[in-house]
């Protein structure tokens, strides 16, 4: 990570919420959106001192930051998250729901399939859905915003196995209500959904040689995608240079490479 912000602010006077901000995909989207001039709203459950350390560093860096906990399995949270995500700055320009729940590695790697289920999809897509309504009526009262939602670019032809299943389901979900969302909330408010491919994130760096082979081969860049190239998608996706764009799934997988 750089630690000295562009000179080309095309997001400046912005401000822009990244949920699930303290590591992976998340950590580099605030930091880019923060890049671009965007003073950024930077969310963890309860990595305070993760976040905290990225607020820091946008802040060295000339930018604004500050840091909001919200547990997103809890639904009671995500009036109070809005509300004082909103207040910080009197608005929020841009709002990227990228907040997942880890059942790769960790704990939750050995939880049973109905309990990854329930957690996923309280996390992935309730949350998603709710954030995006609730912070979708107040842009859409003040006549402008973006949301970006994160889905999964393997939704469309799918991948055996508990993962596979688990993720196209919850990714597949979220996927679809950006599309509608797009609808109903147009004019005013652009929503748009990245879905990332093999992204080297903490499961990544622990994957096995298997895994490691088939990610580098299943892209026709032949090489695993970075956390910063999810985050540069979503830049361009909340900037003005994609003003035309919504309703929209962008992939971001270095071009999938079908088999058969």
């Amino acid at each position: 990570m750089s630690h000295e912000l562009s000179a080309h602010h095309e997001l400046a006077g912005q401000v822009a919420v990244v949920t699930g901000s303290s590591s992976g995909i998340g950590r580099a989207t605030a930091w880019e959106l923060a890049k671009a001039g965007a003073a950024v709203v930077i969310h963890a459950r309860r990595s305070r001192q993760e976040a905290e350390q990225l607020a820091e560093q946008i802040e060295h860096a000339g930018g604004q930051a500050t840091v909001i906990l919200a547990d997103l399995a809890d639904q009671a949270e995500h009036e109070r998250f809005v509300e004082v995500a909103w207040s910080w700055r009197d608005g929020i320009d841009a709002w990227v729901n990228n907040a997942g729940a880890d059942v790769l590695t960790g704990d939750m790697a050995r939880w049973s399939f109905e309990e990854k289920l329930d957690v996923l999809w309280q996390v992935d897509v309730v949350a998603a859905m709710r954030l995006s309504r609730l912070i979708g009526a107040r842009m859409q009262s003040r006549g402008r915003g973006v949301i970006v939602n994160t889905g999964w670019d393997q939704v469309e032809h799918g991948m055996a196995g508990d993962s596979g299943e688990l993720f196209a389901a919850t990714k597949g979900a979220v996927m679809a209500f950006s599309k509608s969302l797009a609808r109903s909330l147009a004019p005013q408010v652009r929503v748009n959904c990245v879905a990332p491919g093999w992204i080297r994130t903490a499961w990544g760096d622990q994957a096995s040689d298997f895994w490691q082979n088939r990610a580098r081969l299943e892209s026709l860049l032949e090489r695993w995608g970075e956390p910063s190239d999810v985050a540069q998608a979503v830049r361009w996706l909340v900037s003005p240079s994609a003003a035309f764009i919504t309703g929209q799934v962008v992939n971001v997988n270095g071009g999938f490479r079908h088999s058969g």
